[in-house]
């Protein structure tokens, strides 16, 4: 499994002149914790951080910014965390504890952006791999004592193995 199959491709995003009001509005709108800020071009819009509803509170509302007044440009990082849609699952936690972040922005080929993949999506996918690995488990010890009958009544204390 790689973080391209779990990572939400629907990502909303918003250009850095917006206000943090504006963007807190956007985030309740569309039912999101996070923006990809973009900065646009003759050109192109490129991707040039993320603001997290973390964000607006603890680095612009708990210090005292305007939310009218101040953009979202002035929140994001210059270090745009970023990893291609086919790494795994273990890289984004490694990039995740690295850059202490709880979401990354996903690439597909090329460098354009794919999606976000957040810590509770990767919670979600290795707990469903774990169940997955339990229920495999359990049908196995099943499978196991139903065709060895005589397995599931043996007294294991009367066992003896003998030594090497």
């Amino acid at each position: 499994m790689n973080i391209g199959e779990i990572c939400t491709q629907e990502v909303v995003m918003a250009d850095r002149a917006m206000s943090l009001q504006e963007a807190a509005a956007l985030m309740r709108q569309h039912h999101v914790g996070a923006l990809v800020v973009t900065a646009s071009s003759v050109d192109a819009v490129e991707a040039v951080g993320m603001v997290t509803d973390r964000d607006l509170v603890i680095e612009a509302l708990a210090r005292g910014l305007d939310p009218k007044e101040t953009r979202i440009g002035r929140l994001t990082d210059s270090k745009l965390a970023t990893l291609p849609a086919g790494a795994s699952l273990d890289d984004a936690i490694v990039a995740m504890k690295e850059r202490g972040v709880r979401r990354l922005l996903v690439s597909a080929d090329g460098g354009h952006l794919y999606g976000i993949v957040s810590l509770d999506d990767l919670l979600d996918a290795l707990a469903h791999e774990v169940s997955e690995v339990a229920h495999s488990v359990r049908r196995g010890i099943e499978r196991e004592t139903a065709e060895r009958p005589a397995l599931a009544s043996m007294d294991v204390r009367a066992v003896r193995i003998p030594a090497a």
